[in-house]
C-alpha cells in the first residue's frame, strides 16, 4: 500500500515538473555558451522550438537592444539557413577601444532554405556578440518567429520583476560580473577591434573544448598508473607467498 502511494506521488511530481517546464521551454530564448560577462564578448545561442504540429518555422528575426547598442555580431553558420546582419546608425556615437562608433547591430535575420524547423524539433542559432555593456544586468532581444503557414509569433513582451511571465516573453540575456568583480574583456583590460575580440571569443570556446579533452587524457593516464601500481603490489605479495611456501616445504622435508 505504501509502495503504491509513493509511486503515485512520484508520478504526480513528475507530471507537475513537466507541466511547469514545457511552457517555458516552448519560448524563444537566448542563453550564453558559458557566461556573458559585463564589458566582454560572449557566444550566445538563440534557441527556437517549433510550437506547431502542422507547420515549420521558416524565419527568425532578432532585434538587438537600442538602449545598449552592440557593435559586433558574428553569426555561426547554420546548415539549411541563410543569415543577414543589419546595422543602423546610432543617434549618438559611442566610444569603443578609443574609436568613435557611429553604427551598431540592429537586427539579425535567419531564413530557411528548405523545410526549416519541423514540428517536434528545436534549432539553435549561435552568435558571437559584444562589447557587452558594463552598466546593465541584462539585455532584451525581441524576436519574431514566422511559420510556413504564414503565422507570425512576436516574442516581444518584456518580463517585469515581481510580475507573472507574459504570454509571449522576449528573450532576455542575463549579464554576469567578471572574475574578482572585474568585467572580462573590458576596454580598459584589453585592446583590439570588436571583430577581433569576437573572433577571440570563438577561439576561447574551441580552446576550452580542447582543454577538456586534454584533461580527459590526463585522467586516463592517471588511471593507467594506478592500475600498474596495484598490479605491482599484487606481484610482490604473490612472490613473497611463494618464497614462504618454499621455505616451509624445505623444513618439512628436513624434519622428515
Amino acid at each position: 500500500m505504501k509502495a503504491s502511494r509513493i509511486a503515485a506521488a512520484g508520478a504526480l511530481a513528475a507530471s507537475a515538473v513537466l507541466a511547469l517546464s514545457v511552457p517555458a521551454f516552448a519560448h524563444v530564448t537566448v542563453q550564453p555558451d558559458g557566461t556573458a560577462a559585463k564589458g566582454g564578448y560572449a557566444i550566445v545561442d538563440f534557441r527556437v522550438p517549433n510550437e506547431r504540429d502542422n507547420a515549420s518555422t521558416t524565419k527568425l528575426e532578432v532585434s538587438f537592444p537600442s538602449d545598449h547598442p552592440l557593435t559586433s555580431a558574428l553569426p555561426v553558420p547554420v546548415d539549411g539557413w541563410d543569415v543577414k546582419v543589419t546595422k543602423s546608425k546610432l543617434d549618438k556615437p559611442i566610444e569603443s577601444h578609443g574609436e568613435k562608433i557611429t553604427e551598431a547591430v540592429s537586427k539579425i535575420t535567419w531564413t530557411a532554405k528548405g523545410d526549416g524547423i519541423e514540428p517536434g524539433f528545436l534549432q539553435k542559432f549561435p552568435v558571437s556578440i559584444g562589447q557587452l555593456p558594463e552598466d546593465a544586468d541584462e539585455l532584451v532581444f525581441k524576436a519574431i518567429q514566422t511559420y510556413s503557414n504564414k503565422e507570425v509569433v512576436r516574442w516581444i513582451e518584456v518580463p517585469q520583476e515581481g510580475q507573472e511571465e507574459p504570454e509571449s516573453p522576449a528573450p532576455v540575456l542575463t549579464l554576469s560580473d567578471g572574475e574578482d568583480g572585474h568585467s572580462h574583456g573590458s576596454a580598459g583590460a584589453s585592446s583590439g577591434s570588436g571583430e577581433e575580440k569576437a573572433e577571440e571569443a570563438s577561439d576561447d570556446a574551441q580552446a576550452a573544448a580542447q582543454s577538456t579533452g586534454s584533461e580527459d587524457s590526463d585522467d586516463s593516464g592517471d588511471g593507467t598508473d594506478t592500475t600498474a601500481r596495484v598490479l605491482g603490489v599484487v606481484g610482490i605479495v604473490v612472490g613473497a607467498a611463494g618464497v614462504a611456501y618454499g621455505v616451509l616445504a624445505g623444513r618439512r622435508r628436513t624434519d622428515a
